[in-house]
Parts: structure tokens; C-alpha cells; sequence
């Protein structure tokens, strides 16, 4: 262990607040050694490299995620879980931009089998299960929540809607208005 009483986990936890307050790129092995005063090659007794370090802040942020997600949706069905999921969503990217960026980090098949990628899955699909989709549908629509969600949020927190008089979080209703319309009413293949 490090002089400055680093852990693996200490440093993903650091790894992650720097995401969030620089930005996903700019995390690197470098930047958390002087956080923790310490030389660059002493992290390494912790990680691999700045991959691995990546990688486990985007699989912090994926369980971080899961886990909010799952408590908003708890005994919740139809609309209401789907705006829940929704919100959940949209406030932890808006709360943790960094950590969503590495959420966004594409993952091995093997690691993201072993994260928390399986439980958001199951949770949209459980969503779905109250609008009565079968497969392939259920698949169409886990994809269409994915890029909606995904592109409001990325566009939002880039400033892309600040120049229309129009409230956002209004527009975001319309759009979880549209997404449960559109779901229950699923055209037939």
C-alpha cells in the first residue's frame, strides 16, 4: 500500500470525482497521483493502467446507476416506472457528467457481463414487460429507451437546448409522453 494510504478503492472513488469535476478524459494515472502525493509508478501496484483505471470508474458508474435506477423504479409499473426510470436517469447524468461519461465507455463482452450492464438491462426489460412486448420487439425498445434517454441527456448537458424559450424538463415530459405512447401502442412486425 501507498504511502498515502491508497486503495483500489480509494483511487476509483478519486478517479471518479475527478471525472466528474474534469471531465472522463481527462482522468489519468498522472492527475491521481498527485492527488494522493504520491509517484505514478506506485498507482500501479493498484491498476494495470489508465485503461483499467477507466474501466473501473465506468463499472463504478454503471453499479452506481443500477442501483438508482432500481430504487426509483421499486413497485412501480407502466408509465410510472418508465418515468422513473427516466428521471433516474437523467438526474444522475446531470449530478455526475463524469461518471456517465465513463458509463458510455464501451466495455469487453466478459467485464461488462460482470458489472452492472446485465442488471440495467433486466431493469428496462422489466419496464417493458408492462407494455406486453415480446421479442424482438422487447429488443427494438430497450434500444429506443437507451438512444431517446441517452440523446436528451448528452444534448442537454452540452447546453444544446438553452437557446428555445421552451422549458426543457417540459419538453423532457412530452418525450417520456411520446415513449409511453409509442410503447403502448407498439406497431405490430
Amino acid at each position: 500500500m501507498a504511502r498515502a494510504g491508497v486503495t483500489v478503492e480509494r483511487l476509483v472513488r478519486a478517479a471518479a470525482d475527478l471525472a466528474d469535476e474534469a471531465g472522463f478524459d481527462n482522468v489519468t494515472v498522472a492527475a491521481l497521483a498527485r492527488h494522493f502525493g504520491v509517484r505514478e509508478a506506485s498507482l500501479y501496484s493498484h491498476i494495470k493502467g489508465a485503461r483499467d483505471l477507466k474501466t473501473r470508474v465506468a463499472l463504478l458508474a454503471l453499479a452506481e446507476l443500477a442501483d438508482e435506477v432500481a430504487a426509483a423504479v421499486a413497485g412501480r409499473a407502466g408509465r410510472d416506472a418508465l418515468t422513473a426510470f427516466a428521471g433516474a436517469y437523467r438526474d444522475y447524468a446531470k449530478r455526475h457528467p463524469g461518471r456517465y461519461a465513463a458509463a458510455r465507455l464501451k466495455l469487453d463482452p466478459e467485464t461488462a457481463a460482470a458489472g452492472a450492464g446485465p442488471r440495467h438491462a433486466e431493469m428496462t426489460r422489466a419496464i417493458l414487460r408492462g407494455y406486453a412486448l415480446g421479442e424482438p420487439d422487447q429488443t427494438d425498445a430497450v434500444r429506443m429507451l437507451g438512444a431517446v434517454f441517452h440523446g436528451f441527456v448528452s444534448l442537454e448537458t452540452a447546453g444544446a437546448f438553452g437557446h428555445h424559450p421552451r422549458d426543457v424538463d417540459a419538453s423532457w415530459e412530452r418525450t417520456l409522453d411520446a415513449l409511453h405512447t409509442a410503447l403502448t401502442n407498439w406497431p405490430p412486425t
